[in-house]
């Protein structure tokens, strides 16, 4: 299994020569599985390029919507094989009893945001709505599980050939709770990310910014470091960064992160931060080095003995 990030920012695109590096993009990130096939989480701004890059070969299209919050779904009308007859795409997202997904996301490609309506769209597209739904796309078994923010919102865990890719974007496990004082069954997103290769998951605030934005449905470093503690991934990678933080934001970020993670005992390398282009492949990845004063026996740390 490999994957690309196209789009790693969250809330809003934040292009300009202060985001070269991380990108300005929203969420989207492109999946290759065993079979060279391939899924695409999230349409966010990213979609765009991503469509761009694609071949008459990478069809059927399937694309996983987290939820329908504008920084994920902004790029979908500017996704070229939606423009294309022999384009087969298949999307999935959160159910609402409100109206079904196609509907949900026909108010976005409609007038007065959009010159063109969902109907008019020349590709074959079908819509399925995947709350609490496990099924196969190709060579993957792909589960979708709702998790901790506003609005209706899915995780999806990913398993293909003994590698798995968990990707929980946008997440609040704590809600300004410590995670410490929560059982294992009570944490969202808890059994999505179990133990899997990598887990892509929402760190867009600083500790101190968490505080000005409690319940908006997102993470704070230090809740992101325990649930990846207590979920045990081999890896993470941190996604949706804030809008406003910039390139040497986010490098200041990510080594605080890094090093917080040393001192609980963990390898400096298990910490990732996304950046657009970035591309991993999960069955490649070498085992983590474990260092740091915590580390002991050189074992990642566990959240239970």
């Amino acid at each position: 299994m490999k994957l690309k990030v196209w789009g790693a920012r969250g809330s809003i695109p934040a292009p300009g020569p202060e985001t070269m590096i991380y990108g300005g993009n929203t969420s989207c990130i492109e999946v290759t599985l065993s079979d060279d096939s391939k899924l695409i989480l999230d349409a966010g701004t990213g979609i765009r390029q991503l469509g761009m890059a694609m071949t008459a070969a990478d069809q059927p299209v399937n694309i996983l919507l987290t939820h329908l919050h504008m920084d994920h779904i902004q790029g979908f009308m500017f996704f070229g094989p939606v423009f294309s007859p022999e384009s087969e795409i298949t999307v999935w997202g959160p159910a609402s009893p409100e109206a079904s997904l196609r509907d949900r996301i026909a108010r976005y490609i409609s007038a007065p945001l959009a010159p063109v309506e969902v109907r008019e769209l020349p590709s074959l597209l079908t819509f399925h709505e995947a709350d609490a739904l496990e099924w196969n796309i190709g060579p993957a078994r792909v589960r979708a599980q709702a998790v901790n923010h506003r609005g209706p919102t899915l995780g999806y865990r990913i398993e293909d050939n003994g590698t798995v890719l968990t990707y929980i974007p946008d997440h609040e496990p704590g809600l300004g709770a410590p995670l410490a004082s929560v059982e294992d069954e009570w944490i969202s997103g808890f059994d999505l990310a179990r133990d899997a290769t990598l887990l892509v998951h929402d760190c867009q605030y600083t500790d101190t910014e968490y505080q000005n934005h409690l319940g908006w449905g997102h993470c704070p470093v230090s809740d992101a470091l325990d649930f990846v503690r207590r979920t045990n991934p081999e890896r993470v990678l941190l996604f949706h960064h804030d809008p406003l933080h910039s390139d040497d934001f986010l490098d200041g970020l990510g080594n605080d992160a890094s090093t917080r993670w040393q001192e609980l005992g963990g390898a400096a390398d298990e910490i990732l931060m996304a950046k657009e282009r970035l591309e991993l492949d999960l069955d490649q990845l070498p085992a983590p080095q474990a260092v740091g004063a915590a580390a002991g026996n050189g074992q990642r740390p566990r959240s239970r003995a």
